[in-house]
């Protein structure tokens, strides 16, 4: 599951990425809403935020970007909760949908904390993406598993998103802790500082979908869209192995 900064590094490219990325054997695309306060990314979607907000993209405009590309994989948003208040929940959950989103990441909303915006959301038909992490305790991890739909993404390590050196060697129990959790039909991403196709790879023996963000637009940046699209297809063949 490739992550893409909607908008980067033009509105023009943005939507270019997001076909090619699709065509290069991506199974799903996350596609992240430019916010003024990412406080979960690093300094790469960072700087692709900046400059995707620099050359004027909106939520509406990322939707209007998901309609435009009408990919053939699904399409789930990844956004901070702000944007969506100031659109509208409701608004926002009907015309995501209307768009062709299949799901959303409302990053900075814990399970539980708003079930008015959760059903919202929910009964729209969007997938309601749950974010757990290695330090998420027992009884908030039930909560947060117990109405997931899509899937559940696993943040592999603490701190913000960013490519590191090596998988957690640990990733393979936190998965396994996941699932345990939940109905037997759970499914886990991982993401959070996987960049390579032997961490992609790695990744994927333990879970059943793989997220790649940060290393994929640092392609996008020095190497433009053929980078982007040349990574995201050894990321799949690594994983479909």
């Amino acid at each position: 599951m490739p992550y893409l900064t909607a908008g980067f590094p033009t509105p023009a490219a943005s939507l270019d990425a997001l076909r090619r990325a699709a065509d290069a054997g991506a199974d799903f695309i996350e596609l992240g809403v430019p916010f003024s306060d990412p406080l979960a990314d690093g300094p790469t979607i960072q700087r692709t935020t900046q400059t995707a907000l620099e050359q004027g993209m909106t939520l509406p405009r990322v939707l209007e970007l998901i309609h435009t590309a009408a990919l053939a994989v699904p399409v789930v948003i990844m956004t901070y909760l702000n944007p969506v208040l100031a659109y509208g929940v409701p608004r926002f959950a009907q015309d995501a949908r209307a768009a062709g989103a299949a799901g959303v990441l409302l990053t900075d909303l814990p399970a539980g904390a708003d079930p008015a915006v959760e059903r919202t959301v929910a009964s729209s038909g969007l997938a309601l993406i749950r974010l757990v992490a290695p330090t998420t305790d027992d009884a908030r991890l039930r909560t947060a598993v117990l109405d997931a739909t899509g899937f559940v993404y696993l943040i592999s390590r603490l701190g913000v998103t960013g490519a590191r050196a090596d998988v957690p060697p640990d990733l393979d129990a936190q998965v396994k802790r996941v699932r345990a959790a939940g109905s037997p039909d759970l499914r886990v991403a991982v993401g959070f500082g996987i960049g390579t196709p032997a961490q992609a790879a790695a990744a994927a023996r333990s879970a059943d979908g793989v997220v790649v963000g940060s290393a994929l637009m640092d392609a996008l940046a020095k190497g433009g869209v053929a980078e982007m699209e040349r990574l995201t297809r050894a990321l799949a063949a690594a994983v479909h192995g």
